[in-house]
C-alpha cells in the first residue's frame, strides 16, 4: 500500500510533502484534534512507520499510533485517538486502549519517552495480532482478535507536533521475532496473544498470566509468593489437553492465590533463603518467554538454576516472581545495608535497619549504602520506623557511583559533588545541584511512620522512584550502570528499614490487576471466590484494593488518591472493603486538591462487589444499582434523579468532609461539612457499598473514622415530634404523622413528580410555563403548615408560583392550566392578590410570591376558626381569608407557574439548611444591562478608509475589503479605564482577525483625509508608539516582544469581547470575555488611545464599556490635608479636589435578621460571628441614604482562618431576606467589593479597584456611601477610593459579609471619632500644620505617617523586607526605634493608607515620588535636624547604593563619595571591609578631562523617583535565603533622603534611555547632582525584594 496519509484529518492538521507529512497548527495553543490515518487500509505484516520530526514541551503526552476499523472517509473526527470507538486499538503511552478502554497497562516503550527522529509503527500480524514497532524493534502482541480491514491511526496529541510517514512495508526476516514461533505440534493456551506450550503441568499457568502482559523479557507485576511455599496449590484434575478460557483461568489462579495468602497469614513456617525447592519440569525453556517454572533463580548472577541470562524481575519488592522461588540466592546475596556508614549510623537486624544516634542533637551524619550494587530492575525499598518533631528536613534516597568501601562519608550525601542522584523533598538532586524543582507531588520530609520509599535502576538507565509502591516516573533517563542504594538519615529521619516483599493487600491488588488485563470483561459475581480482609479488621470501614486504574490506596486502606492528578481527572473511583450496615455514617476528609480540571469529589453507595466490578472512568458511567451525588445534584445509575439537592461539592476545599449513610428504611442521606442534606434517595437496597470518586479537581480523600464530631442524623417523622420553624404554628404535639406529607401522585399534565413524592418540577420549563399543579397526598390538618422551598427557577417568564389550599379531591380534580380558572371550593394566593373561585377577594396582601427567589420557603396553613395563613421563610404573613368551611378537608395546592420550576417539601421541620440555596446556581440571574444605549465610550470620527461609525459611534462596520479597518477611541483612556467592545460579525472568507491595543498616536493629529494618514493594518502603524494584541502575540511598534500571551484572538467568535485597558502601574492588560490576560506590555505612555483593526474576519464591533464619570481623581473626597488647610491654601497634592457635600450622619443600626453565625450587641450596632467561617451576612435596618457616609471599624480578625470580610450594597428589602452562606451567593440586586474587585450579582464587573480588603488590619474603618449620581464609593480610613459600581438603585441596603478572619465588627457613630477624620491626632502624607507654613507656601510633611492608619500589621512583604534588613546586621541604634514610622510602599499598604502617587515639598516646591514597590525603615533623625523648622525646607530624593556600602554610609551619616556610593564618580578605590574592591559601577563613563577636574570635588547623584535610582546599574540586586521559608530572593537597598534646596543641580539621565522613565519626571531632569558636604541628611533605608 502506498506509505501516505488520508486527505481528511483533524481540524488542526495540516499535510504536505504528497501527504507523507502532517503538522499540528498552534501546537502551544492546542495539544489535540491532530489525528491522521493512513490513505488505504493496512496489508498484513505491513508496518506503518512515521518518523517524529518535532516536538514542543508545552504539554504532557505524546505521539499516539494503533489501527481502526473505521472508514477516514466518511469519520467523524474527535479530539483524540482514544476517542475513536467501533473497532479501534490505539497504543497510548505504555497502554493499550480499545475503543477508549484500557485493555493493557504495561506494554512495549513508553511512546512519551520518545524523542523527535525516533520511529514508531504499527502492524496487523497474519494470525490477527497487533504489534508496535519502535526503531525497528518489535514490541510484541499487543492485542488479539483483529478484524481484516484496518487503516492506520496516528495521533499528533500533546508534545507531538509534527510526523512524517517513511515506509509502509512488511519488516525484514531478520528483525522478525524468532521467539514468538508457533511451537508444532503442542497444544496452545491464548491469552491476549501470548502463547504458552502445554507440557501438561499446570504450574505453567502462573507464568503464562505474567507473561500476559509482558513483552520483550520484561513481565509484569506478578504477586510474590514466600520461600515457604514453593508454588500455590492449583487443582490437580484439570485434563493436561484442556484449553482454559479467560473466566476458567481468573477462578483457578484467584482460588489458588487466596488459598495460598489465607495459608500464609494462619501461619506459615519461617523463610529460608537457601536453596529453591522447585523442581524443573524439563521445559524450561518454552520458546516464548525463556522462562523457568522450576526453582531456578531468575538472575543470572543468583547462583544455580535455569533462566534468562538478563533479570525479568519488573516486581517493586525485587524478588522472583510467581513459580520461580529463590532458589541459589544465598545470604550474601541479600540486599543490606553495608557495614561502612555515616558516624552516628547504628545497623541492627542483619543489617537490615539504619539508625541515627542521640537524634535530638544531630541531624546529620547519617548515611547508610547499601552492600553491593544495585541490579537492573531490582526494588531497594525502606520502610521509615521512626520520626523526630524537632528539626527540618527529612530523609533523602538516591543512588550513588561511589564504592562504600571507598568513600569518605559526607555529613548529608547532597554534599557530595559527583556521581550521585539523590530524591530530596520533591525535587531530585543531582552532584548536590537541583535539577528537576518539583519532580513529583510528594514531598519526602511529608511522610509519615510506616511510610515506603523505594527506587529502581531499570535496565534502560532509568532511574525510578516509588513512594509507597506508587510509582512517581522517570526522575533521571541515563544513570551510570554500576551504582549503589543510598539513604540519608536526615533531619527529622532517625531509623529505617529495608523492606524484602510487599504486604498482603499489595499482593492482591497486584493480582486482581493482572486478572482485569487478563479479561477486562469479568465482572459476574464468583461465590466461590472470597477476597475479605484480615478478621482483625473487618469491622472497620476501609477502602478496597481494587480500585480505578489511576487511583491508588495507602495508610493501610485509609486513604484514596490519584498520584498524577495533574495528568489525569478520572479513573479514580473507590469503593468501600465492605457493605455499609445500616445508620453507619460513611464520612471522607479531602486532603488534597488540584486546580487544573473542573469538577470535584462524587460521593455514593453501589450495590456491586469491588472485589468483581470492573471499575469505570467515572461512576456515574455505571448504570446498575448505583446512586451518587455529583455537584449539587443526585444521580441514579447515571439518570440525574435531583437537580438542586444540597451543598455543591465542586465548591469544597481541602479539609472539607463529605458523607453517605443509608438508613434503616432504605432512604439514603448525605453530609457536607457534617451538614445533613437531607433525603436523597428511597428504596435503596441493603448491603450496599460506599464509592468515593476522585474526579476532577479532587486528588485525594481519607476515610474519617471517629464519628463523634458528626451530629445526630435528622430524625423522620415516626420518630418523635417535629421542630417548627420560628414563628410557625406549632404541629399538634407528638402527632406521628406529621412529616408524611408528600405531593399526590395525580398532577398536570407538564409536573413531575420525584425524591420519593417531596419533590416536584416543571418539565420543559423554557418552553412551557404552566400546566404543573401538584397537590398534597393528604388533606391538611387544622393547624398544620405544608412549607415548601423554591430550588429552581427561570428568567424567562412573568408570574410565578402559586400557593393555595382546595377542597376538591385530586382523584376528582381534573388538573387546569392553572389553579386561579378553577372557579369552586379554591383560595389562592397569585403574587400580592387572595383569590377565592378564581376570584380577586383582596390584593395586596402582605408577600408578593413573584418577588420570590431561589431557596424561599412558602408554607400554608388553615387554623381551626378556618382562617388561612401564610408563611415566608418562617414568618406568619398574616390572615390571608377568613371562612375556609371548618371541619371540610382542604388540600395544599402548589402551581409551578412561570419562573417557578422546582420546589420541594420542608416538612415543616425548621428552617431549611442554608446550603440548599447558598450553594446552588440558579438559572434565575440577573446580568448586568449592556451600557451601550447610554454609552460614554465613543469611537473617533478618523478612522481607516473601509470603515463606517454607526449608532452615534457605538458601532463600526468594515464595508471592504480585509483591511484599512482602523479606528480609534474618541478620548484617551484614563487610568484603569477598560475601553470594551463585542464581535457583531465575522467574515470566515479571510483569515487574520481582531487585533487591539494602546497608542499613543492622538486621532486628533491625523489628517482630515484619514485614507492618507493611517496604514492598511495597525501592524503597520509607525507613527507613535503603539502597543498591540495580534492574534497571541504582543508587539511593539509592530516589533514581537512576548508570544503566548494569552487566548489567541484569532479564535473570536460572534459575541465575544475583547477589551484594553492601561493600569496604574503603566502596564497594559487586555480582557477576553471579561477575563483579564495579565499584563501584555510594560511601560506604557500615559496619554494612550484604545485603537483596534477590524482586520481579516471580523468585519463589525459595537462598543459595551462605558467612561469613569468625570475625572477619576475629582470624585474623591478631599484628603486629611485639605481638611486641616485655611481658606485659600494651595494643595500640596497634584489635583484639586472638590469635597461632596455628605449627610449628616443618620441612625443606622444592624438588622436583627442577620446570618445564623451572627450575634448582635451594643444596640445593634455591633456584631459578631460567633462560629464556623461563614453565614456571617449582615445588613442595617435602615437604607442608606444619597451622600451620606455609613462607616464600621473592624474590631477582631482571627488568623486562623483565610480570606476576610466583603461588603457592599442589596437594592431591595433584607426584612424577608433568605441569608445564603457568603455574600458572593446573593444573584438578586447585589453590589460587593471583596478582595480588591467589584462583584454585581456574582459577576465580576472590576478588578484592582482599592486596597485588598482581605488585608485590612484590625482598626481600619471602611466605608460606603452612595453620591447624587448613584455611584457607589469606598472609603477607607476616610480616603475615597472611586467610583466602584454606578446605577445603584434607591433604596438600598449597606450589606457586610463578616468572612474568613473578620469576625467582629461595630459601626462608628457620631460621637465615635472616625480614623482619619477631623478628630483624629495622626498625621499622613499631606497633613499641615500652621508651623509648616513658610511664606504661605504649604508643604507635604514626609516623616510622619499615620500611627494607626499607617502600616498593615500583617503585612507579609513588609516581614519579608525585615527579615532581609536583620540579615545585614545592621547596628539598631541607626533605626528609629518606633516601628509605627516604618512605611510599607506596597501595592495593598498604600492604597489602604491612600497614599498619591507624587507629592511637593520644600522651599521652592518639588515633586518626588512615593517609592511605590519598596519599603522604609525609619533612620534616626540627629535631635538638631528633627526641632529644626529649616530642615523641613528641604526636599526629598532618592540615592541606590549597593549592599556592601550600607554600613560605611551609616557611620558617617550622609552619602559619601568614593567607592562607598554607587553614585560616586571619583576614580579612587578603595578597599572593602573583607579586603575586597567594589567596582566603580557608576562612573558613567565621564571623559577623562572632566573625570580629573572632578577628582578634587567628588559628586554625589540622586533622583527625585526610585524608577531612577533603583535601576540595578544604581542599585545591585543580592540574593538571599529567607530563614522562615527557607526560599531564595534578590533584594536591592537604597536610602530616602533630604537634600537640600540649591545645593544640587539637575541633569539629564545617562543611560541613554529612549522611553520616559518616570512620567512626571522629565528623563533631562531626573537625575540631581551634589557637591556639597551636608547637603543630604539620610531620612530612611530602603529594601525591595523580589
Amino acid at each position: 500500500m502506498a506509505a501516505e496519509l488520508h486527505p481528511r484529518s483533524g481540524k488542526l492538521i495540516g499535510l504536505s510533502n504528497s501527504n507523507r507529512t502532517a503538522q499540528r497548527n498552534q501546537p502551544v495553543q492546542e495539544f489535540n484534534h491532530g489525528l491522521v490515518l493512513s490513505r488505504e487500509p493496512l496489508r498484513d505484516q505491513d508496518v506503518f512507520t512515521v518518523r517524529i520530526d518535532k516536538k514542543v514541551n508545552s504539554w504532557s503526552g505524546s505521539v499516539e499510533i494503533g489501527v481502526t476499523a473505521l472508514d477516514p472517509s466518511c469519520l467523524d473526527f474527535p479530539s483524540s485517538a482514544t476517542g475513536l470507538k467501533g473497532g479501534s486499538w490505539i497504543v497510548s503511552g505504555c497502554s493499550v486502549l480499545r475503543d477508549g478502554r484500557s485493555v493493557l497497562e504495561e506494554y512495549g516503550r513508553d511512546l512519551d519517552q520518545l524523542a523527535e527522529g525516533d520511529r514508531v509503527g504499527i502492524q496487523r500480524s497474519t494470525r490477527g495480532e497487533l504489534h508496535l514497532w519502535v526503531n525497528g524493534h518489535d514490541c510484541g502482541a499487543a492485542a488479539s482478535g483483529l478484524p481484516t480491514r484496518l487503516w492506520a491511526v496516528v495521533d499528533l496529541y500533546g508534545k507531538c507536533t509534527q510526523v512524517t510517514v517513511v515506509s509502509c512495508e512488511p519488516p525484514s526476516s531478520m528483525e522478525r521475532d524468532p521467539e514468538r514461533e508457533t511451537v508444532e505440534g503442542h497444544e496452545e493456551v491464548v491469552v491476549c496473544g501470548v502463547r504458552e506450550v502445554d507440557t501438561g503441568d499446570l504450574t505453567s499457568v502462573v507464568n503464562l498470566a505474567a507473561a500476559a502482559n509482558g513483552t520483550n523479557g520484561t513481565t509484569e507485576q506478578v504477586p510474590e509468593l514466600p520461600p515457604t511455599h514453593d508454588r500455590p496449590e492449583f487443582p490437580n484434575n484439570i485434563d493436561p489437553e484442556t484449553v482454559l478460557t479467560e473466566h476458567q483461568l481468573f477462578d483457578v489462579f484467584n482460588n489458588a492465590i487466596v488459598s495460598l495468602y489465607r495459608s500464609e497469614d494462619e501461619g506459615g513456617g519461617g523463610r529460608d533463603l537457601g536453596g529453591g525447592t522447585g523442581t524443573d519440569s524439563g521445559n524450561g525453556s518454552r520458546g516464548d518467554r525463556g522462562s523457568s517454572s522450576g526453582g531456578g533463580a531468575v538472575n543470572s548472577d543468583s547462583g544455580g538454576g535455569t533462566g534468562n541470562t538478563g533479570s525479568t524481575n519488573n516486581s517493586p519488592a525485587g524478588g522472583a516472581g510467581l513459580g520461580a522461588v529463590t532458589g541459589g540466592m544465598t545470604t550474601n546475596d541479600a540486599l543490606l545495608f553495608h557495614e561502612k556508614c555515616g558516624t552516628l549510623i547504628k545497623l541492627s537486624n542483619n543489617n537490615k535497619t539504619a539508625e541515627r544516634r542521640r537524634p535530638l542533637d544531630e541531624f546529620n551524619n547519617g548515611v547508610v549504602m547499601t552492600n553491593r550494587p544495585l541490579r537492573h530492575n531490582e526494588m531497594f525499598e525502606i520502610r521509615i520506623d521512626k520520626l523526630v518533631d524537632k528539626w527540618s528536613g527529612s530523609i533523602e534516597i538516591g543512588v550513588t557511583t561511589h564504592n562504600p568501601n571507598n568513600l569518605d562519608y559526607p555529613a548529608t550525601m547532597t554534599n557530595l559533588r559527583s556521581g550521585t542522584i539523590m530524591m530530596s523533598g520533591c525535587g531530585i538532586l543531582t552532584n548536590g545541584k537541583g535539577t528537576r524543582r518539583e519532580y513529583c507531588e510528594f514531598s519526602l520530609d511529608e511522610l509519615q511512620e510506616g511510610d515506603h520509599i523505594g527506587l529502581m535502576h531499570k535496565a534502560s538507565g532509568a532511574l525510578h522512584f516509588y513512594i509507597n509502591g506508587i510509582d512517581q516516573g522517570v526522575a533521571s533517563a541515563q544513570t551510570p550502570a554500576v551504582v549503589y542504594g543510598v539513604v540519608d538519615l536526615y533531619g527529622m529521619a532517625v531509623k529505617v528499614t529495608i523492606v524484602h516483599n510487599h504486604n498482603h493487600s499489595d499482593r492482591l491488588r497486584r493480582n486482581n490487576a493482572i486478572m482485569r488485563a487478563l479479561s477486562p470483561d469479568v465482572g459476574r459475581p464468583r461465590h466461590t471466590l472470597s477476597l475479605t480482609s484480615d478478621p482483625d479488621t473487618t469491622d472497620r470501614l476501609l477502602f478496597h484494593s481494587n480500585c480505578g486504574q489511576k487511583a491508588a490506596i495507602i495508610s493501610e486502606g485509609r486513604t484514596a488518591l490519584r498520584p498524577h492528578a495533574t495528568d489525569d481527572f478520572n479513573h479514580g473511583v473507590v469503593l468501600s472493603g465492605r457493605p455499609l450496615r445500616s445508620n453507619e455514617v460513611f464520612q471522607v476528609r479531602i486532603d488534597k486538591m488540584v486546580d487544573k480540571w473542573a469538577g470535584s469529589i462524587e460521593i455514593g453507595v453501589t450495590t456491586h462487589n469491588p472485589a468483581y466490578l470492573q471499575l469505570p472512568s467515572t461512576m456515574t458511567n455505571l448504570r446498575s444499582g448505583t446512586w451518587m451525588m455529583t455537584g449539587n445534584g443526585v444521580m441514579h445509575n447515571g439518570t440525574t434523579i435531583l437537580d438542586e439537592y444540597g451543598h455543591n461539592l465542586d465548591r469544597l476545599k481541602a479539609g472539607d468532609t463529605v458523607g453517605v449513610v443509608r438508613k434503616e428504611d432504605g432512604s439514603l442521606h448525605f453530609f457536607v461539612n457534617g451538614v445533613a442534606q437531607g433525603p436523597a434517595a428511597w428504596n435503596v437496597p441493603p448491603s450496599v457499598y460506599a464509592v468515593v470518586d476522585l474526579y476532577g479537581q479532587a486528588a485525594q480523600a481519607t476515610i474519617m473514622d471517629d464519628m463523634a464530631d458528626l451530629p445526630p442524623l435528622p430524625e423522620d417523622s415516626s420518630e418523635g415530634p417535629t421542630v417548627m420553624s420560628p414563628g410557625s404554628p406549632c404541629s399538634v404535639a407528638g402527632d406521628n404523622s406529621a412529616n408524611d406529607l408528600r405531593f399526590h401522585q395525580l398532577h398536570g399534565t407538564n409536573a413531575v413528580i420525584t425524591n420519593g413524592g417531596r419533590t416536584a418540577f416543571r418539565q420543559n420549563c423554557r418552553s412551557e410555563f404552566n400546566d404543573a399543579i401538584v397537590i398534597s397526598n393528604r388533606c391538611l390538618r387544622d393547624g398544620e403548615l405544608f412549607e415548601i422551598v423554591i430550588q429552581k427557577m427561570v428568567d424567562r417568564w412573568s408570574g410565578s408560583i402559586e400557593a393555595g389550599v382546595t377542597a376538591i379531591r385530586p382523584e376528582e380534580l381534573e388538573f387546569p392550566n392553572t389553579m386561579t380558572d378553577i372557579d369552586y371550593d379554591t383560595w389562592m394566593l397569585s403574587g400580592t392578590a387572595i383569590m377565592q373561585d378564581g376570584n380577586t377577594m383582596r390584593n395586596n396582601y402582605g408577600c408578593d410570591l413573584d418577588s420570590l427567589t431561589t431557596g424561599s420557603r412558602i408554607g400554608m396553613m388553615r387554623s381551626a376558626t378556618g382562617d388561612l395563613h401564610y408563611y415566608i421563610n418562617g414568618v406568619d404573613q398574616g390572615v390571608a381569608c377568613t371562612g375556609l368551611p371548618p371541619g371540610k378537608e382542604v388540600y395544599a395546592v402548589i402551581d409551578l407557574y412561570g419562573q417557578c420550576v422546582q420546589v420541594s417539601i420542608t416538612s415543616s421541620s425548621g428552617p431549611l439548611d442554608n446550603s440548599l440555596c447558598t450553594s446552588n446556581i440558579t438559572e434565575k440571574s440577573f446580568p448586568i444591562h449592556s451600557p451601550v444605549a447610554s454609552v460614554a465610550h465613543r469611537l473617533h470620527s478618523k478612522h481607516g478608509k473601509n470603515v463606517v461609525l454607526l449608532g452615534e459611534g457605538c458601532q463600526a462596520v468594515r464595508v471592504g475589503g480585509y483591511a484599512h479597518g482602523i479606528v480609534f477611541s474618541a478620548k484617551e483612556l484614563k487610568t484603569d479605564e477598560l475601553f470594551e467592545v463585542k464581535i457583531d460579525e465575522v467574515d470566515n472568507q479571510w483569515s487574520g482577525s481582531l487585533h487591539m491595543g494602546l497608542t499613543s498616536l492622538a486621532p486628533p493629529e491625523l489628517p482630515s483625509c484619514p485614507m492618507s494618514g493611517l496604514s492598511p493594518s495597525l501592524t503597520q502603524l509607525r507613527t507613535k508608539v503603539t502597543w498591540l494584541l495580534v492574534g497571541s502575540e504582543v508587539r511593539r511598534n509592530g516589533v514581537l516582544q512576548r508570544q503566548n500571551y494569552g487566548a489567541s484572538l484569532d479564535r473570536l467568535m460572534v459575541g465575544n469581547r475583547v477589551g484594553v485597558k492601561r493600569c496604574s502601574d503603566d502596564t497594559m492588560h487586555v480582557l477576553i470575555d471579561g477575563e483579564d490576560m495579565g499584563p501584555a506590555a510594560t511601560a506604557v505612555a500615559k496619554n494612550v488611545y484604545a485603537v483596534l483593526d477590524l482586520y481579516g474576519r471580523v468585519t463589525a464591533v459595537s462598543i459595551v464599556s462605558s467612561s469613569v464619570l468625570g475625572d477619576a481623581e475629582s470624585i474623591k473626597a478631599p484628603s486629611l490635608s485639605s481638611d486641616s488647610c485655611s481658606d485659600g491654601e494651595e494643595d500640596s497634592t497634584p489635583v484639586e479636589r472638590t469635597k461632596p457635600a455628605l449627610v449628616p450622619n443618620t441612625a443606622m443600626a444592624f438588622l436583627e435578621n442577620h446570618g445564623k453565625n451572627i450575634q448582635l450587641s451594643n444596640q445593634n450596632l455591633t456584631a459578631a460571628r460567633v462560629s464556623s467561617y461563614n453565614q456571617g451576612l449582615l445588613v442595617t435596618a435602615q437604607p442608606l441614604p444619597r451622600q451620606h457616609l455609613f462607616q464600621f471599624q473592624i474590631d477582631r480578625l482571627n488568623p486562623s482562618w483565610t480570606s476576610s470580610l466583603s461588603l457592599g450594597v442589596i437594592g431591595h428589602s433584607p426584612d424577608r431576606l433568605n441569608f445564603p452562606s457568603t455574600a458572593c451567593c446573593l444573584k438578586r440586586s447585589a453590589w460587593l467589593l471583596q478582595r480588591d474587585s467589584v462583584f454585581h450579582n456574582s459577576l465580576k464587573i472590576c478588578e484592582n479597584y482599592g486596597p485588598n480588603l482581605d488585608t485590612c488590619p484590625e482598626g481600619t474603618v471602611l466605608g460606603l456611601l452612595v453620591d447624587g449620581n448613584s455611584c457607589l464609593h469606598l472609603h477607607v480610613n476616610g480616603m475615597d477610593q472611586g467610583v466602584a459600581a454606578q446605577d445603584i438603585p434607591t433604596p438600598c441596603y449597606p450589606l457586610i459579609d463578616l468572612y474568613g478572619q473578620c469576625e467582629q465588627v461595630t459601626i462608628v457613630t457620631n460621637n465615635v471619632p472616625t480614623m482619619g477624620g477631623e478628630s483624629g491626632e495622626a498625621r499622613c502624607q499631606g497633613d499641615m500644620e500652621k508651623a509648616d507654613m513658610v511664606d504661605g507656601i504649604k508643604e507635604s510633611v514626609c516623616w510622619t505617617p499615620p500611627p494607626d492608619v499607617n502600616p498593615n500589621k500583617t503585612c507579609e512583604y513588609q516581614a519579608l523586607c525585615s527579615r532581609f534588613k536583620d540579615l545585614l546586621t545592621l547596628p539598631d541604634g541607626y533605626f528609629n526605634e518606633d516601628a509605627k514610622y516604618n512605611l510599607c510602599y506596597c501595592e495593598s499598604c498604600h492604597k489602604l493608607r491612600g497614599d498619591e502617587a507624587y507629592y511637593k515639598r520644600g522651599e521652592p516646591l518639588r515633586d518626588y515620588a512615593l517609592p511605590f514597590g519598596w519599603c522604609c525603615f525609619a533612620l534616626r533623625i540627629k535631635p538638631h535636624c528633627e526641632v529644626s523648622n529649616a530642615f523641613k525646607k528641604w526636599h526629598i530624593a532618592y540615592h541606590g547604593t549597593s549592599v556592601g556600602a550600607l554600613r560605611r554610609t551609616l557611620d558617617h551619616a550622609q552619602l559619601l563619595s568614593g567607592t562607598s556610593s554607587i553614585f560616586s564618580v571619583s576614580p579612587v578605590k578603595m578597599e572593602g571591609p573583607n579586603g575586597y574592591s567594589e567596582p566603580e559601577e557608576n562612573s558613567n563613563s565621564l571623559p577623562d578631562r572632566e573625570r580629573d577636574r572632578d577628582r578634587e570635588v567628588p559628586r554625589v547623584q540622586l533622583s527625585p523617583t526610585m524608577r531612577y535610582s533603583g535601576l540595578e546599574m544604581f542599585a545591585p540586586k543580592v540574593q538571599f535565603r529567607d530563614p522562615r521559608s527557607h526560599c531564595c530572593h534578590q533584594a536591592q537597598v537604597g536610602f530616602q533622603v533630604c537634600v537640600r534646596p540649591g545645593s544640587y543641580k539637575v541633569g539629564p539621565q545617562k543611560l541613554g534611555a529612549s522611553e520616559p522613565l518616570d512620567p512626571r519626571f522629565s528623563n533631562t531632569e531626573i537625575e540631581w547632582i551634589t557637591k556639597e558636604q551636608g547637603g543630604t541628611l539620610l531620612y530612611g533605608l530602603l529594601i525591595r525584594v523580589e
